[in-house]
């Protein structure tokens, strides 16, 4: 089945690509995608929707790798400091509400450990930025 392509009005059936366009032929009415009979072919400058590349380093082994480096930092950030790894296992089972207030008012009060922690997470967020 060759692609259909929106036209505003009417869709039509792209029959060949060339050089700025492709030659292109109606399609029958109330979404019937069989072709008008003796409809003529006509060209037209429309482009195709190709999605862009994706930004370079933004595969899924890239995303991957980040992930698991922010994990790993993370990891070895928490057994490197009891206090701040006791305070954030505190959080285990209690509502989404409440863990979300905790954790704002630790941030106040500790904001050197805020600081490290969102170094620690800076790639993952340069990498979502980046790769969307």
């Amino acid at each position: 089945m060759r692609p259909v392509i929106p036209t505003g009005e009417d869709e039509v059936v792209a029959s060949k690509e060339i050089s700025g366009g492709v030659m292109v032929q109606p399609v029958g009415g109330g979404g019937d995608r069989r072709r008008s009979s003796g409809a003529r072919w006509s060209f037209c400058r429309c482009r195709r929707a190709v999605a862009p590349p994706p930004p370079p380093n933004c595969s899924a082994a890239d995303l991957a790798g980040v992930a698991t480096g922010v994990t790993a930092a993370t990891s070895a950030y928490l057994f490197t400091h009891p206090d701040v790894n006791g305070f954030f296992t505190s959080l285990k089972g209690l509502p989404r509400e409440d863990t979300r207030t905790k954790v704002d008012e630790n941030a106040v009060a500790n904001p050197q450990v805020k600081a490290e922690l969102e170094g620690i997470r800076q790639p993952a967020v340069d990498i979502r930025n980046r790769c969307g």
